[in-house]
Parts: structure tokens; C-alpha cells; sequence
């Protein structure tokens, strides 16, 4: 939301006011409006932000993401509030798959290990062995016996990679999908790359273009020294060390924010203009302000459930550094 300067200086010394009276460290997630990503406390990925959540001293979280990110938050931080400006921000990857749908699942599966990346929701975690990033999956696939087979969920895009890392044709990929990567086709970074053919181009494994990227580099179609299929916060990491004149990125849009803040020299674009998360933008200044004044919306996770989703979580933690989600 397109606001004069003045307003937005006033705008964020409310909202700093505000955090302040609650006791509360507000979390921004890297997909955000620029407006709320500058006004938080934190910006990152949603693990990474669960992680600070956990260790902060503020009594209260408010999490501006969407909804599976805030449970996060309250599976690691559960003797703390944990807030989100608007409980109808949802995930249209999330919500591709329900707890009752991953148990007819595991029962077709007897045996099978059951992976599912942390963009679930809380009841979904709970079903699982254990959780995984967009960083860590191939890690956490190759953590279970090579015999054994993997139920990997819900992105089929980031299941393709770990099956094509991993080299295992036993691992099961439920056919979910995040609306937005599913949208960045391989027509489009074609077509941005043949306009652009110098850029460095970044590629968030979600992403519908992200098989057919590895096989363009593969047969010389795309730059494959300068093709990174990473997690958000790995395009950052990618982005402070560069020194080309263009990037091309392939995820939501909100990401070129904390990418053009860390590296100034280098213009980045989208490959697709139109990848915004309309869940993700439904946090808006005047809802985070409400949230605060009123302390709500309240994440709140049946104490059956939490204990068995954090468990999935902390068993991933077990097995290295998660590193970046989305």
C-alpha cells in the first residue's frame, strides 16, 4: 500500500509504540509488502523466523506470514502468544493436503517414512516422522535407510528435486503445489533469459520451472554456472556475493525487497512480474497495527497436536542446521 513518507514514518512509530505496550517482537516473512518487511524487528524465511521467535525474551510473537508459519512459531515458542494480523492469511500449498488425507495415505504405505516440508499445517506435522526446508530435504531424505520408502509432501516440485538429489526411486511425492511457484513457468525463464542472456538466475525449488531450469543448464539453454536452484534464504546468500549486472529471480515477488536491500549494485527482476501471494499480502499495515492494539488473531494448537507436530520439527533440527524454508 502506496503511502506518503510522513504517513509511514507515523505508521511505524505506532506500531513500534505498540509492540513496545505488548511486549512484542514483530516477525516479518521475506514474501511481505515492502511496508512490512521494513517496519518488523526480523525479516527471513519462516523457520529461520520461528528460530528467533523461540529464543527472543518478548512474551508475545507477532508473525506476519501466513498461517502455517505462525503455528510454527507456537510448535517452538508454546508458553508464549503468538499472533498473526489476520487468521484468513492461508497457503494454497498448505492446504493441498489435511490430516486425514496424509493417514489414507501412510495406510496405502505401511512401513513408509513420512517427510513433510514445513509448508504444512500443525495437524499435518503431527501425522509426520519428520519435517524438512526447501534446504534441507535432500539431507533429511537421506537420513532415513535407503531401503526404507518416503512419503514426501506436499510440493510435488520440490519432491521432483529431492528424488532427482537423492537418486532414491522410492520416495512417494503427494501432487500438491504452491499456486504462485506453479505459475513461474519454463517459458518465462526462457524468455527472460534469452532477453538477458549475462543475468545470474535464481530459482526457488517450488517453482513450476525449476526441473525444466536444471535441464536447460543441463543442455546448455540456460547459464549453468549461474543457475541456483536455492531456498529464499540462499538466494540471499547467493545475492550478497554478486557482482553481475542482472539477476533473474523465480519466486514471489516480495523477495526482490530484501535481495535489492543486500545487494545494490546488481538489478534484480521477476521472472514473472505477477507472482504475488495473495494470502502473504493480505497482512496489511492497518491489520498489523489492529493486531497489536487488540492482540489478535491468536494462533491456538490442541496440546495432542502440538506435542507430536513439535516433535517432527525438532527431530529435523536433530539432523543439522535446517538452514532456509521459503
Amino acid at each position: 500500500m502506496p503511502v506518503a513518507h510522513s504517513a509511514r514514518t507515523t505508521w511505524q512509530a505506532e506500531v513500534h509504540r505498540l509492540a513496545r505496550e505488548r511486549d512484542a517482537v514483530v516477525l516479518a516473512h521475506n514474501y511481505q509488502d515492502p511496508a512490512i518487511q521494513d517496519v518488523a524487528d526480523h525479516v527471513g524465511d519462516s523457520l529461520e523466523l520461528s528460530r528467533i521467535a523461540a529464543s527472543t525474551d518478548a512474551s508475545t510473537i507477532v508473525f506476519c506470514g501466513v498461517h502455517f508459519m505462525a503455528e510454527t512459531a507456537k510448535l517452538l515458542s508454546p508458553d508464549k502468544t503468538v499472533l498473526i494480523p489476520t487468521a484468513q492469511a492461508g497457503c494454497s500449498l498448505a492446504d493441498t493436503i489435511d490430516a486425514d488425507q496424509l493417514r489414507s495415505w501412510k495406510a496405502q504405505h505401511p512401513g513408509a517414512a513420512v517427510v513433510a516440508y514445513v509448508n504444512t499445517s500443525a495437524a499435518v506435522k503431527a501425522e509426520a516422522d519428520v519435517c524438512c526446508t526447501s534446504s534441507n530435504a535432500v539431507d533429511v531424505v537421506n537420513s532415513i535407510p535407503a531401503d526404507q520408502p518416503v512419503l514426501f509432501l506436499p510440493d510435488q516440485f520440490l519432491g521432483a528435486h529431492v528424488r532427482r538429489q537423492t537418486g532414491r526411486d522410492n520416495v512417494h511425492v503427494w501432487m500438491g503445489e504452491c499456486h504462485v511457484h506453479a505459475g513461474i513457468s519454463a517459458a518465462d525463464l526462457r524468455a527472460q533469459v534469452a532477453a538477458d542472456p549475462t543475468a545470474e538466475v535464481l530459482v526457488h525449488p517450488e517453482c513450476g520451472c525449476a526441473s525444466s531450469a536444471i535441464w536447460l543448464a543441463g543442455v546448455g539453454d540456460l547459464p549453468a554456472d549461474r543457475t541456483h536452484i536455492v531456498s529464499t534464504s540462499g538466494m540471499l546468500a547467493t545475492a550478497r556475493g554478486m557482482t553481475a549486472k542482472t539477476a533473474l529471480v523465480a519466486t514471489e515477488i516480495g523477495m526482490l525487497h530484501q535481495l535489492r536491500k543486500v545487494n545494490q549494485q546488481t538489478t534484480f527482476l521477476p521472472v514473472n512480474p505477477k507472482a504475488s501471494c495473495r494470502f502473504m499480502k493480505m497482512i496489511t499495515p492497518e491489520l498489523l497495527v489492529r493486531c497489536l492494539r487488540e492482540g489478535r488473531d491468536e494462533i491456538e494448537i490442541p496440546l495432542d497436536v502440538a506435542e507430536r507436530a513439535r516433535q517432527s520439527v525438532e527431530r529435523m533440527i536433530a539432523i543439522g542446521r535446517p538452514g532456509g524454508t521459503r
